[in-house]
């Protein structure tokens, strides 16, 4: 029975044309259901330009303008509206296989396309081998172009080049989209846990997502193998699971022992950089004693981002956002006790529930109350969080929940300027998503979602970014 319902849900799953050593895979199950996932994108698009559906499918082919919006535009290249297609992105080109309903008129239209791309080629001779039909052409402006096709089955491809030397790249391409349309593609168990009209995948990361939407919302839901996360308990009791989400970001967790050791270290490595006086050794018993008494149940929330912050030095950074960690300590007097030392670290001060290091950037605060300990760079987001856990827990759904307030998000990301870029040229990636999608941010409703450990390592996670009501 077991290997009954394994074998259809493999059955049921997206089947992917993937070529070999792809770098990130794109894959649509049917190009006529994308209906929901355009609206949305449409609407996004309007302030935020890099998200407009023509942006997007004018990358679905090497050489054909498809558009699934238009049904018209697939079915005048021979291509099925009702069939999958996958795009196959590599660091030497891109391969895209389609489903034809018409391979002769798929030919036709595939010819007008490739002598545009060379005006030396007068005409495009087809050659067939073993049941495949292929061209390849070479591009005027460098690289190679052509298709592979086979009954009703199409790989189209172009390579990249660096210029007008023949690399070798088009041929490579050019065997693979041959090999390819003789296959039977094999049903991907990753996307067939995910819904979704659109599937995206990164080799890199081991990270496979499901993307789906309507005029009003878009959702999000992948799993990743290699994401730069600790590991996390199963849902349960949280301490904070009544807690209404307030600020920039507000999320809510349960680590597994692992996951919390994982996260300590990073706390003693942001730390010794920010607080370089302070003693090394000392700062890293500590965190490994403060660690080993946590009960893995934390919540984090950033109030904001501070009005014009240094984003140029590491404790300008740190102190850019006022950010609070809220975690459940397991023995409240072991961590007094372990927080001890820090009343000589330089710069530091002793509060009735705790300690303060004031830095060069601004203060780092440690409250201890009940069996709360806080950490944040800010006296407001630290004292308001801890004045407001409840007296009883909640249940979590998941072991991550989180929410974002994307209006706080647009005026955060306002804060990074161009000469922050030119002075460190990692904040170029925060700079251009203010750029791109801080305008949509400032119109969206509310963004949400949450996380889960999976057996055997890796994460499973979803997303939903909501915009207004349609006026």
């Amino acid at each position: 029975m077991l290997c009954f319902v394994l074998a259809a849900s493999l059955a049921a799953a997206p089947a992917p044309r993937a070529a070999s050593a792809t770098e990130t895979l794109v894959h649509i199950p049917r190009l006529d259901a994308l209906q929901g996932l355009t609206a949305f994108l449409e609407r996004a698009g309007q302030p935020a330009a890099l998200l407009r559906p023509d942006a997007w499918f004018a990358e679905l082919h090497p050489f054909l303008s498809l558009d699934p919006r238009q049904p018209d535009t697939l079915t005048r290249a021979g291509i099925d509206p009702a069939s999958p297609l996958t795009l196959s992105l590599l660091s030497s080109g891109r391969i895209s296989c389609t489903r034809l309903a018409d391979p002769k008129l798929f030919q036709e239209r595939a010819a007008e396309m490739l002598m545009s791309a060379n005006p030396k080629v007068t005409e495009v001779k087809p050659i067939t081998s073993s049941g495949i039909t292929s061209v390849l052409v070479p591009r005027d402006s460098g690289g190679d172009i052509g298709y592979a096709l086979k009954g009703k089955e199409a790989c189209a491809f172009a390579s990249v080049s660096g210029g007008f030397v023949d690399d070798g790249q088009g041929k490579v391409l050019f065997r693979e989209a041959s090999r390819l349309v003789g296959l039977t593609p094999k049903a991907d168990a990753r996307m067939g846990k995910l819904p979704g009209v659109v599937y995206v995948s990164s080799a890199k990361r081991g990270l496979t997502v499901g993307l789906d939407g309507s005029a009003a919302a878009l959702q999000v839901e992948g799993t990743g193998t290699n994401l730069p996360l600790p590991a996390f308990q199963s849902s349960g009791t949280s301490p904070y699971g009544t807690m209404m989400p307030t600020g920039l970001l507000f999320s809510r967790a349960r680590l597994s022992p692992p996951g919390v050791s994982d996260a300590m270290d990073h706390v003693r490595a942001l730390l010794q950089q920010v607080c370089p006086a302070c003693p090394q050794a000392e700062l890293s018993s500590i965190t490994r004693a403060v660690g080993g008494r946590l009960t893995g149940n934390v919540l984090i929330a950033v109030d904001g981002v501070r009005p014009r912050p240094n984003l140029r030095t590491p404790d300008g950074r740190f102190f850019a956002t006022r950010q609070a960690l809220v975690a459940e300590v397991t023995d409240p007097a072991a961590v007094r006790s372990v927080l001890a030392p820090l009343a000589k670290f330089p710069g530091a001060r002793v509060l009735e529930d705790g300690y303060a290091l004031d830095m060069k950037g601004g203060t780092l605060l440690l409250r201890l109350q009940g069996r709360h300990l806080a950490l944040g760079n800010d006296e407001t987001a630290a004292s308001s969080l801890l004045s407001v856990v409840p007296t009883q827990g909640a249940k979590l759904p998941h072991a991550v929940t989180f929410t974002v307030d994307p209006a706080r998000l647009a005026s955060g990301l306002k804060q990074v300027s161009l000469m922050d870029v030119v002075a460190d040229k990692s904040l170029a990636g925060i700079f251009t998503v203010g750029l791109e999608l801080g305008p949509l941010l400032s119109r969206s409703k509310d963004i949400e979602g949450w996380l889960d450990s999976l057996p055997g390592g890796g994460h499973r996670f979803s997303s939903r970014w909501t915009l207004p009501a349609t006026p």
